[in-house]
């Protein structure tokens, strides 16, 4: 054993050099970028010949089969077979290219090459042109209308509120005619209500002179105006009140003159009223006509307005009619039933109150839509025996081409051109998909391509089956949950350019679909939680209602289409779109353990404390679980520098320990003060194996609890093939003290595999500073940086993280964040005075 151990030595040391040109080759080849010499550094630092002497001292002390099974690296894009690919293009052109399966050589728009007669005497139904009518017909239907009564009750109260409010202003300007008609006339007593005061004054003073003033007298002056002459309705009201104090009492012409100040008073604070605030809500106001008409007048216009606007109400206000065409009916009806005087104020208020009281009967529009459809008849194509169909040379109609295909004349068969230019335009897609996928995502398995593929048939699949809505709403969330947005809008984008080549569908349900699934794949990466994805899923359909509301309203011209068909249409497509995005909810849990996909989502379920794995930890094993979230804290802060995976980091670092549950006291940080179980058992190579089995026993918990793959890969890579230097030392002390031959390494090191992925190095790291950085208490953070850069030192001179994909200029940013995250746990604090203990013991 120990030959065969000694030759192997020379087969590991030649593998790992071959390994390291290769990877020093790759780099040199594909990028010269600085970045890319930020990769360069750790490989070319091996090859350093200060370090050969340490790969060599590794590559001694490890087993003969300690790489022979590790698995590939996740780091480094994975050998694409192309039988994946020849795949993907057959069944993407299969499922895709039906229609070139039983395509006519002579179709609509193609030149007939001779000419071609009628076999027999035949009249058939044209059903593509007469479907292609009927459906005119159910657009170009106009929608019937019926008098909504919540509607019309809600107008009536509104008028009468309006009326109840101008009654209220009549009543506040009292009422008129004020005095008798006898007296004054009823065009004296408005002119007397509503003068200005110095004019009231000057027709008091004249009224109360003796001498008389003649109603046709126009030479009568103001006293402050003595160039111009007073109106005839100055001398008039004049003339008339002087007549009544000749004729009258003392007594009499007071109480009169009384009167009138008593309804000047009135109507000014009427007026202010009626001008100061609207007469209604809605901001209409009136001019004081409504205050001059008299009572009688009023009574009679009040009525008319109810009888009008019942009359054009029973009669319906259709939406969207004119204002100038509503006026004009008003004016009509408003003619005959209200003076004259009154005729604008109440044209006004109509004009005003009235609204659209007419709404669609959806089943009578439907009901008339289909009956128009059905009264099309039939568009027949006939044709006598002999009869020439076609010409050569001419164009084949769509007429030409029902008789064509009737006769077996079309010459149907699978358009074998067509379907490898088809081919060829999948082979395309396949590889730009294949082109986004190597930058953006170059680390999917075998069995991601596979789902991928499964989930690119299902949208042919559907439109085979004659299913419009198409499924790329769902195929966007799903693929942009599990892959990233970058990949889910490239998936998304290729499928729908494809479709739109290979099944006749409408071109308004294609691109609102395309929308959908676009907004999906470009937000599904960012959610967190399935009630996020839920929401998610609304925004998908009012985009994809919304996309195809507004692709039918551009070449809309009629209101029958808008009304009935455009947004009922659009209504059912937007929930088609949340229809998929619940379906994609649904199915992604379960899509996730088949095909071991973790997501964000999925991760941050993982990372729950709740879950019942973390929660027998927290219980059995409390140091573990303590130095658990610690570890966490470190590797989460060093994964969000380096723009690692942060969700898998801190997942996957949760159950990188679970295993020490299988013997909890095996491990210090739960012996709380307790007797060291290991030196009770005094048996170094025993203590070893129950420090290895934590990882063997957490892989078993991991499948039992279906733990995604990439979580189980840190139970083993964060311990990497390191040493259990403690007892490694131990066992060699007792064998030189008995006298035994050499302790062999291998039996005090982890199995491996070392870490694969940038993220299970980060946590390796992590786990081998938390004990230091929990041991420094009362130092600096040079010194801590000091002891963490030793550590991490070496790590990287054992070999450790050759696979990992993290460079020399990664681990100074680690060692910086071990040191920040460091200091934010060990904080100062204010020490509790002393005094205070003296005072709480006094008070007890």
């Amino acid at each position: 054993m120990k030959t065969l151990y000694s030759l192997t030595q020379p087969l590991t040391k030649l593998r790992r050099t071959s390994e390291q040109l290769c990877t020093w080759l790759s780099l040199r080849v594909s990028d010269s970028s600085a970045a890319s010499t930020d990769l360069f550094n750790p490989v070319s630092h091996n090859c350093l010949p200060q370090q050969q002497d340490g790969l060599r001292y590794q590559q001694q002390r490890l087993p003969s089969n300690h790489h022979q099974n590790l698995p590939p690296r996740r780091g480094k894009r994975q050998g694409r077979s192309p039988v994946m690919w020849v795949i993907a293009v057959v069944s993407l052109t299969s499922a895709m290219g039906t229609r070139f399966y039983n395509q006519p050589k002579l179709d609509v728009d193609t030149a007939s090459p001779q000419t071609i007669r009628a076999p027999f005497k035949a009249s058939i139904e044209d059903a593509k042109t007469t479907e292609e009518k009927r459906k005119e017909a159910r657009t170009g239907s106009f929608p019937i209308l019926a008098i909504d009564n919540s509607l019309t009750q809600e107008i009536y109260q509104e008028l009468q509120e309006s009326l109840d409010k101008l009654e209220q202003l009549r009543q506040l300007s009292g009422s008129f005619p004020f005095a008798q008609t006898a007296v004054l006339s009823e065009s004296t007593q408005r002119y007397l209500r509503q003068i200005q005061e110095w004019e009231w004054q000057s027709i008091l003073a004249f009224a109360q002179k003796d001498s008389y003033v003649s109603p046709f007298n126009a030479d009568v002056k103001l006293p402050h105006q003595a160039e111009e002459p007073v109106n005839l309705v100055f001398i008039q009201a004049v003339s008339e009140l002087q007549s009544y104090r000749q004729l009258s009492s003392n007594a009499a012409f007071s109480n009169l003159i009384e009167s009138i100040s008593r309804a000047r008073q009135g109507y000014a604070q009427a007026s202010r009223q009626l001008y100061a605030s609207p007469t209604a809500e809605s901001d209409r106001s009136y001019d004081t006509s409504i205050l001059d008409l008299s009572d009688a007048l009023w009574q009679e216009t009040r009525i008319g307005i109810n009888r009008a606007a019942k009359r054009i109400l029973t009669q319906g206000i259709p939406p969207g009619l004119p204002p100038e065409i509503l006026k004009e009916a008003v004016q009509v009806q408003l003619s005959t039933l209200v003076p004259a005087e009154a005729e604008p104020l109440a044209i006004q208020l109509l004009t005003d109150v009235l609204q659209p009281n007419l709404i669609e009967d959806k089943e009578q529009t439907k009901r008339r839509a289909e009956q128009a459809a059905q009264a099309v008849e039939p568009v027949m194509v006939s044709v006598e025996q002999g009869e020439v169909i076609v010409k050569a040379g001419e164009e084949i109609t769509q007429a030409d081409f029902v008789l064509l295909d009737y006769f077996g004349l079309s010459h149907r068969e699978i358009n074998w051109v067509g379907l490898v230019g088809f081919g060829g335009l999948v082979t395309g897609a396949v590889g730009v998909f294949w082109l986004v996928e190597r930058r953006v995502h170059p680390t999917l398995r075998r069995r991601d391509h596979i789902l991928l593929l499964l989930l690119s048939l299902s949208t042919p699949l559907l439109g085979t089956l004659g299913i419009q809505y198409t499924d790329l709403p769902a195929i966007g969330l799903l693929v942009g949950s599990f892959y990233g947005s970058s990949l889910g809008v490239t998936v998304v984008a290729l499928l729908a350019g494809l479709v739109s080549f290979s099944i006749k569908t409408g071109w308004e349900y294609l691109l609102a679909g395309a929308a959908g699934g676009l907004v999906g794949a470009l937000m599904a990466g960012r959610m967190r939680s399935r009630e996020e994805l839920a929401l998610l899923g609304s925004a998908v359909g009012l985009t994809q209602g919304g996309v195809n509301l507004l692709l039918n309203l551009i070449p809309s011209a009629s209101v029958g289409a808008v009304w009935y068909v455009v947004l009922p249409g659009a209504l059912i497509y937007g929930l088609s779109g949340l229809a998929w995005s619940v379906v994609a909810l649904g199915i992604s849990p379960y899509l996730e353990r088949l095909f071991d996909l973790v997501t964000p989502i999925r991760l941050a379920e993982l990372s729950n404390p709740n879950r019942p794995l973390l929660k027998r930890l927290a219980t059995e094993a409390p140091g573990t679980f303590q130095h658990t979230l610690f570890v966490a804290s470190l590797a989460e802060a060093a994964a969000r520098e380096l723009h690692c995976n942060v969700e898998l980091v801190r997942a996957g670092t949760l159950y990188h320990d679970i295993g020490k549950m299988h013997d909890p006291l095996g491990f210090i940080e739960n012996q709380m003060g307790s007797p060291n179980k290991h030196d009770e058992i005094n048996d170094p190579w025993q203590s070893a194996q129950i420090i290895k089995k934590h990882v063997s026993e957490g892989l078993v918990m991991a499948r039992k609890h279906q733990l995604p793959k990439a979580i189980r890969d840190f139970i083993p890579e964060h311990q990497g093939t390191l040493l259990i230097s403690y007892f490694y030392f131990q066992a060699q002390q007792k064998a030189q003290q008995q006298g035994s031959p050499s302790v062999q390494e291998s039996d005090f090191r982890y199995d491996g595999p070392i870490p694969q992925s940038r993220e299970t190095g980060i946590v390796m790291l992590a786990d081998a500073c938390e004990a230091a950085l929990r041991s420094l208490k009362d130092t600096t953070p040079d010194v801590a940086l000091g002891t963490i850069n030793k550590i991490l030192k070496a790590r990287w001179q054992d070999n450790q993280l050759v696979d990992s994909g993290l460079t020399r200029e990664d681990l100074s940013k680690i060692a910086e964040v071990f040191v920040r995250v460091w200091q934010q746990y060990n904080h100062q604090r204010i020490a509790y005075p002393k005094a205070a203990f003296n005072c709480e013991s006094s008070r007890a």
